[in-house]
């Protein structure tokens, strides 16, 4: 990072003139030092990834599967049928919490139920937000192990067998353990085109490094593993936006380790326009800002997470100088002011595609493993690496301002 500070220099000057040395030492360390550390230490964790096999498994306990769902009509059908054709050993048991749906959900719950009997049913009167759900199915859970699912994703027919098996195999302090989200619906737009890409490198990439430093910082609602007596015992879910990454926090600011199982997939149904994008991305960054405000202590915790905690700090400063610096300095460049975007910037792209490429391979073995298909759609590669930034950093930037303000919050199930 110092040699970059150094080769850096006369950028620093030649902005600092325009602009001020402040602001120019903020936009060039968020813009160009930081990330690029980051995505250093990314290539090379990357590179030297192994993992651990699962061990034999001589008998699956049995297990509780629980979906929140609030007018889910049009997928939970498919998503429980997904849960029961499940190559799974042992008991499992799905309860669906009905969030107090104006639609059919509970109608098609409670008609499948006459098909499995060891489907349950909450029907909850009001909408009461996914947490709550989550906190009425775990009362009704007798099982040590609670796995959540969305109710408008499905399950691939290894993923509970997988996920189970990661657990068992993990240290005995693991408490939960993450699973894999892919894209159900790729081709429904451009924003679900790019999405698929960030699912399959991005936010699968950034798991796989965690867990190789012994803690995962989000073990998602969408689809992940957790310890009955563990949830008990720090009271469930917590009834905010981001009820997921603070309950994660909560796990490892008392000492936890969370896990991620890279081959346990689900398919989500992912936002198919912008405004829905921008919503979920804004409700994601609040979560990021709920956490650290539920679990300040953990900054201080000294075990290797430490590090992607404090580095979480840095994303918020990340996405306001690319936002309000990098966004307008491409503008700047169409009229020929090169402060902070260049001919120099064309320079980042074969290192892009040799970070991409690598992530690429990684990401590929443990779809082929389980004879799922790898992501081939070229514009939604072009979008991703290009575009989709222009629209997911300002997304959170809107958030992280929404919880400093204290606004309101939307909570809903999704």
């Amino acid at each position: 990072m110092a040699l970059s500070v150094w080769i850096s220099a006369p950028w620093y000057d030649s902005l600092g003139a325009e602009i001020g040395v402040v602001p120019a030492g903020f936009l060039i360390t968020f813009i160009a030092i930081v990330p690029g550390f980051i995505n250093a230490f990314v290539f090379v964790s990357t590179i030297l990834d192994k993992r651990p096999q699962i061990g034999n498994i001589a008998k699956y306990p049995p297990a509780t599967v629980l979906v929140a769902a609030y007018n889910e009509e049009a997928s939970i059908g498919e998503t429980v049928e997904s849960l029961f054709n499940q190559n799974y050993p042992g008991d499992l048991k799905v309860i669906v919490i009905n969030d107090g749906s104006s639609d059919k959900t509970a109608w098609i719950v409670r008609t499948l139920t006459r098909k499995y009997e060891n489907l349950e049913l909450i029907d909850l009167e009001k909408n009461a937000g996914k947490a709550n759900a989550l906190n009425q199915g775990l009362k009704a859970c007798s099982t040590d192990i609670v796995i959540t699912v969305d109710a408008d994703c499905t399950a691939h027919v290894d993923a509970i067998k997988t996920i189970v098996g990661r657990y068992l195999t993990d240290p005995e302090t693991t408490t939960a353990v993450a699973g894999s989200i892919m894209v159900r619906n790729p081709k429904q737009s451009w924003i679900t085109k790019a999405q698929e890409w960030d699912y399959f490198l991005g936010i699968s990439i950034t798991k796989r490094i965690q867990s190789m430093f012994q803690g995962t910082l989000v073990a998602q609602g969408a689809f992940s593993l957790y310890d009955r007596r563990t949830l008990v015992e720090l009271g469930g879910w917590p009834e905010m936006v981001g009820e997921d990454i603070v309950l994660t926090w909560k796990m490892l600011d008392a000492g936890y380790r969370v896990g991620h199982a890279e081959n346990a997939y689900v398919y989500t149904t992912t936002p198919s326009t912008l405004k829905q994008f921008a919503r979920q991305r804004r409700r994601w960054s609040r979560g990021l800002m709920e956490a650290f405000k539920a679990n300040p202590r953990i900054l201080f915790r000294p075990r290797l997470t430490m590090m992607f905690i404090w580095w979480n700090t840095l994303y918020p400063l990340m996405d306001i100088a690319f936002t309000f610096g990098y966004i307008p300095g491409m503008i700047l460049a169409l009229f020929g002011k090169f402060w902070i975007v260049g001919p120099m910037t064309l320079c980042i792209l074969p290192l892009t595609i040799l970070m991409n490429s690598v992530m690429y391979q990684r990401c590929k073995s443990s779809l082929e493993e389980k004879q799922l298909t790898t992501p081939t759609d070229k514009l939604g590669l072009l979008i991703y690496s290009f575009a989709y930034p222009m629209f997911l950093q300002p997304a959170c930037v809107v958030g992280y301002f929404s919880e400093f303000m204290n606004m309101k919050k939307t909570w809903g199930t999704k």
